[in-house]
């Protein structure tokens, strides 16, 4: 019993799950009351993208165990994958009362409430105020003085902190910025949590002029190897998403310390007291929007896409072969929600004999989702799932595709470009947060504002009017592509420069000892 509980940690480990899960069935069939095992079953199922049997797993954990903290946090994660977003607060907010000291479970509170509909950027600002106060605060007695050589203009030493340095839509869309980054005037220090390396993890690593693993190294001892490396900028990829390390930022070990890429969002860790942006995501003031206090830099855009290493065409319009218009949303299915299958019934609604095609596992929730449609009056037989697949067969479902419908208040960001890319046009509603202005930024540099929707009503007429003109759609599929290839959008020089003329200014602020707002453009 012990054994094969044992075993199943071993394998997990080491990315063996579907012999880890077998090897935690032998371990129950013996002990089926055991609550850490049917814990260790269900991260192991979560790892696979089985997220109604990890679900199962871990209520059966908290069943035999209620005060199992990291059962109650992993539950949470599961149903936020689902689009289960209440009930994975609720998750969340119990892990919290149970361990109020673990910075991780609250983190997954505040990347949940992203996706909520239901909360305001004000509130989504005081949340992360609150994980500030209660995280960062008892950490300032460990700051100290930085030695770092205050010349402005000299080569700087840039850390780059992720569990991303992998397959994984941060990895892509950063390998462009380090494939262009300026050697000469920079150098680049990573310091990884990938925990299964793979290819895209030995790119970053040829790439990189030090490479530190951090899997299982303390904060404090992490913050001690950056400032023995004298980094002078400090990049945080991750933000509030899981596998953060903003404890360890809280610690400050560099000079001038950013946040960038993980998703377009401030942490609230007054640590951090820079972050990247676009001018497209913010509204209004960057630097007052809900009374933030980081500084924002406005690149030409938050996003730079690398497409795949290997062909698929753009197909021609499926609709002008079915004579019927097939909309999609390939997103994860975290971001569907309540308002957004109302929008989306409202849609297919207006559009006659219209289907829609979601990317999500199988489980419960798809059945939700389908209820959700037929309260609307949509007849369940004209929503299609789809499972989730390799690159190359994920990529050549925007062959069935007329049209991508965005899901709000947490919009597309690289699925959308996937879109984009493979010719499909993207109806997006822009919002008051960040990533509720992904589209925005995107169709805006691609030239296409016209996509971008305004209020629900906009974004029903903007989709029903592209739906019912078929030519329109045949010349936007012919062209798309054309147009990333020529935008800001793949301009990855561009793109690594205005990066670095944002790490600049931050460096030179520090060295004339200023704290003067710095929302300007980074070009």
């Amino acid at each position: 019993m012990e054994a094969h509980s044992n075993l199943g940690n071993a394998l997990t480990a080491i990315g063996e799950m579907e012999a880890a899960i077998a090897a935690y069935d032998i371990a129950l069939q013996s002990r089926p009351v055991w609550s850490e095992a049917h814990y260790n079953k269900g991260c192991a199922l979560r790892e696979c993208g089985q997220w109604q049997s990890a679900e199962s797993a871990f209520r059966t954990a908290l069943r035999l165990k209620p005060d199992l903290a990291v059962a109650e946090n992993n539950l949470g994660l599961v149903l936020m994958k689902q689009g289960c977003l209440e009930a994975a607060l609720a998750a969340f907010r119990q892990a919290m009362q149970v361990m109020p000291a673990n910075a991780s479970f609250h983190s997954n509170f505040v990347y949940a409430l992203q996706f909520h509909p239901g909360y305001s950027d004000p509130a989504i600002a005081e949340e992360q105020r609150r994980w500030n106060r209660q995280f960062g605060d008892p950490l300032k007695q460990f700051i100290l003085p930085h030695a770092n050589d205050r010349n402005p203009d000299r080569r700087l030493r840039i850390g780059y902190v992720s569990p991303g340095f992998r397959a994984h839509v941060v990895g892509r869309y950063i390998l462009p910025l380090f494939e262009c980054h300026d050697r000469e005037r920079f150098e680049i220090l990573c310091y990884s949590g990938v925990a299964r390396p793979d290819r895209i993890t030995e790119c970053f690593h040829a790439l990189a002029g030090q490479w530190r693993n951090t899997v299982g190294v303390p904060d404090a001892r992490l913050a001690e190897m950056i400032r023995a490396d004298s980094v002078d900028i400090l990049v945080d990829l991750t933000q509030h998403k899981e596998g953060n390390r903003l404890p360890m930022f809280a610690r400050k070990p560099a000079p001038a310390q950013v946040s960038f890429a993980g998703y377009p969002e401030s942490t609230g860790l007054e640590a951090i007291e820079y972050r990247i942006s676009d001018r497209y995501l913010e509204p209004g003031s960057a630097n007052e929007r809900a009374g933030r206090k980081e500084r924002v830099y406005l690149i030409d855009s938050f996003w730079c896409y690398v497409p795949p290493g290997f062909d698929v065409e753009v197909s021609p319009l499926p609709g002008l072969q079915t004579g019927t218009v097939t909309f999609g949303c390939l997103n994860n299915f975290c971001k569907v929600n309540e308002r957004v299958l109302s929008l989306w019934a409202r849609v297919l609604g207006k559009v006659a004999d219209s289907r829609l095609v979601l990317l999500s596992p199988a489980g419960p929730h798809r059945r939700r989702a389908l209820e959700a449609f037929e309260r609307e009056g949509v007849a369940a037989r004209r929503v299609e799932f789809v499972e989730h697949r390799p690159w190359r067969e994920y990529l050549e479902l925007y062959h069935r595709l007329d049209i991508v419908l965005d899901t709000l208040p947490y919009n597309g960001g690289v699925t959308t470009c996937d879109a984009l890319w493979m010719g499909v046009p993207v109806v997006s509603l822009a919002g008051e947060t960040a990533v509720w202005r992904a589209g925005l930024s995107l169709l805006t540099n691609l030239g296409l504002p016209e996509l971008v929707a305004h209020s629900e009503e906009d974004y029903v007429r903007i989709a029903a009017n592209l739906a019912s003109d078929l030519p329109r759609l045949a010349t936007l599929r012919s062209t798309i592509r054309d147009r990333m290839e020529n935008s800001v959008l793949m301009d990855a020089p561009r793109f690594a420069r205005n990066v670095e003329a944002a790490y600049r200014s931050m460096w030179q602020t520090w060295c004339a000892g200023q704290s003067s707002a710095c929302n300007d453009s980074a070009s």
